[in-house]
């Protein structure tokens, strides 16, 4: 008896095609409205920024795949700079940049498969969608959609942030969409320069209120089967005029970790504030 070809592959192309008709339903729904303006920057209030390196030196990785990814970056931070997003509008990550494929000029860069470092056209995106998704949690914006990362593939040395500050991307599976229940509009502002990735959240208005995203608990446990899982859970202090008013609950994280895990402190710096990147 002859075993079937390519179920498996079969599978994957079905769920691949079931996910992105639901997610193009949710694009097309009636009852959303949709950030994609575009414009100059407004005159206003800065509500956060960040950066983040664009090379790394990480270990097995070839360069040109990090050099590939700038070029992805770049091409997707076109998309996503200067997109204002009103009261009561929602601001999706693919909704906006696209699909990542050849044909648009996107290259084979950095992509997470199974916990390994491999090339995929539209690598390295991730780093965008984290900048993103970091840059919110200091906003009075909600995060209605995040995925978290399910690997953690590179020990702490020199990083100083936790691991699950990010928010990982699939298109047009795995989405970061952020939604405006202020009364104020923002905008979304994102830009290369030689070295690092910049993003910018602004405002029409001053806001009220400041945060401080922290890690809470953080351990390690042994799974059979599966090695050893890191998981962390991160909060938020909201400040008004520099007085703490609320301790949230944000998110909690659990990934398979792909390195020894005596190189993951059990205890990094709490205070610590600074984003993942990939």
């Amino acid at each position: 008896m002859r075993r079937p070809v390519g179920r498996t592959a079969l599978r994957t192309v079905i769920g691949g095609l079931y996910h992105r008709l639901r997610r193009w339903m949710q694009w097309h729904a009636v009852g959303i409205d949709w950030a994609h303006r575009q414009s100059d920057p407004i005159r206003g209030h800065t509500v956060f920024h960040h950066s983040s390196p664009l090379i790394r030196q990480l270990p097995d990785v070839d360069m040109w795949m990090q050099r590939n990814k700038v070029h992805n970056l770049a091409l997707a931070a076109r998309t996503v700079h200067g997109v204002l997003l009103q009261p009561g509008e929602r601001f999706s990550f693919w909704r906006c940049i696209g699909p990542p494929v050849r044909r648009r000029g996107y290259l084979p860069g950095m992509v997470l498969q199974d916990g390994q470092v491999q090339p995929g056209v539209g690598g390295g995106l991730c780093q965008l969608s984290n900048l993103i998704y970091w840059m919110t949690l200091h906003t009075e914006l909600s995060v209605v959609e995040r995925h978290r990362h399910s690997y953690d593939v590179f020990p702490d040395t020199n990083r100083t942030v936790p691991f699950g500050s990010g928010a990982t991307c699939a298109y047009s599976f795995a989405d970061l969409q952020v939604e405006n229940r202020t009364s104020a509009t923002y905008q979304l502002l994102v830009q290369l320069t030689d070295h690092d990735l910049v993003g910018e959240w602004r405002a029409d208005r001053e806001p009220s209120r400041t945060y401080r995203v922290y890690q809470d608990a953080h351990w390690i446990t042994h799974e059979p089967a599966i090695g050893h899982v890191r998981h962390n859970t991160i909060r938020r202090r909201v400040y008004e005029e520099g007085e703490v008013v609320d301790d949230e609950f944000i998110t909690e994280n659990h990934a398979r970790m792909m390195y020894p895990p005596f190189l993951a402190p059990c205890n990094p710096d709490p205070a610590t504030s600074l984003p993942e990147d990939q």
